[in-house]
């Protein structure tokens, strides 16, 4: 995200001032416009627009509003749809503005980084003692055991930070103090990392009851023992596109039967399946979920997701998968956490 002091001017300013300031913007040469009074958003500046003026007779010690641009392209809070990212990254446009309902400035985004921008808050739940890796994790919690260069949780958090996602939550209970201790409050990584405390489990989904201040209307609820690279803005498009109340991701797991499969009704056989394979679904641990329905979770309660999911699938309410076709692994066993090592070295996970 850019720093919105150094790449804003007001539409009084002179044209000497923009070129100082165009030349410390990180991500290219644009300014946005400031207006004095009303505090909104009225125009953008570019290197390109200044010299365009001085080839007109323009001076540097000319106002901007001279030559700005009045027409140019935002997002607005809330409506982060993936197809008018990508097509501001097919037009190589280097820094776009999130605008409030005003046309307030609230943030700049440096298209150059990042791959998507998802309005959405994300919790990892990291609460648990990871035994079935023991001895790994007596000193160290799972979330933390290194993979590759870093560890199993922040190559999840980086990606998403890649997304334009900025919110995060960590639940944790054993050994929290090494996470909190590791990741902080995130503003080393441009991102606001908060603290859920287990003091006794919660289950897989029960600490997300204690959080009341997520700034997005959408949340990623994930296991922290995740090694994957889903396409997190394919995730939420479609959560989007289908106007779901909750997306499940969602890995195939292909069942081979070693015999022929008879097909009957009333023991009448209409088919004969020579050893054949099917493929089902499993869910992966990775939930887009209304922030709305977060409400329904029991207050500070051991509660699972799947008695989330069961109950909101009794309501009625729309829930839908996401079948994967990335890579995904469940770090639960040494065998798991081997392979990952040896799959980091070969798999793109940004």
């Amino acid at each position: 995200m850019a720093n919105l002091d150094n790449s804003t001017i007001s539409p009084n300013g002179k044209l000497k001032d923009a070129m100082e300031k165009i030349n410390f913007v990180p991500a290219g040469s644009t300014l946005f416009v400031i207006d004095d009074s009303s505090q909104k958003v009225v125009g953008t500046l570019t290197d390109g627009d200044i010299r365009r003026g001085l080839l007109k007779g323009i001076t540097i010690e000319d106002e901007v509003h001279k030559v700005m641009k009045t027409s140019f392209r935002y997002l607005t809070k809330g409506n982060y749809y993936n197809d008018k990212i990508n097509n501001f990254l097919s037009l190589k446009l280097k820094t776009i503005p999130l605008l409030d309902d005003d046309g307030k400035l609230l943030k700049i985004y440096d298209l150059t980084i990042l791959k998507s921008v998802l309005p959405i808050d994300v919790v990892f739940m990291a609460g648990g003692k990871g035994e079935r890796l023991y001895p790994m994790t007596q000193n160290t919690p799972k979330p933390l055991l290194p993979i590759g260069n870093k560890p199993i949780l922040e190559h999840n958090l980086d990606r998403l930070l890649l997304n334009g996602v900025e919110n995060f939550y960590i639940s944790v209970n054993y050994l929290g103090h090494m996470i909190k201790d590791h990741f902080k409050d995130g503003s080393h990584k441009n991102a606001r990392i908060s603290y859920i405390d287990e003091d006794r489990p919660l289950g897989t989904i029960g600490a997300v009851s204690k959080i009341d201040d997520f700034r997005n209307e959408t949340v990623l609820i994930m296991n922290s023992d995740l090694l994957t690279n889903i396409d997190f803005a394919g995730f939420y498009k479609e959560f989007i596109t289908q106007n779901a109340d909750v997306a499940i991701a969602a890995i195939p797991y292909k069942v081979s039967i070693p015999y022929a499969v008879m097909e009957t009704k009333d023991n009448i056989v209409s088919e004969l399946k020579e050893k054949p394979t099917y493929t089902y679904y499993s869910n992966a641990g990775m939930y887009l979920i209304k922030r709305k329905l977060l409400e329904t979770i029991p207050r500070d309660t051991f509660y699972n997701a799947t008695e989330f999911l069961d109950q909101a699938i009794e309501r009625s309410d729309k829930v839908i998968s996401y079948p994967m076709i990335e890579y995904w692994l469940d770090i639960g066993r040494p065998d798991d956490y081997l392979k990952a090592q040896e799959d980091i070295k070969h798999l793109n996970f940004l």
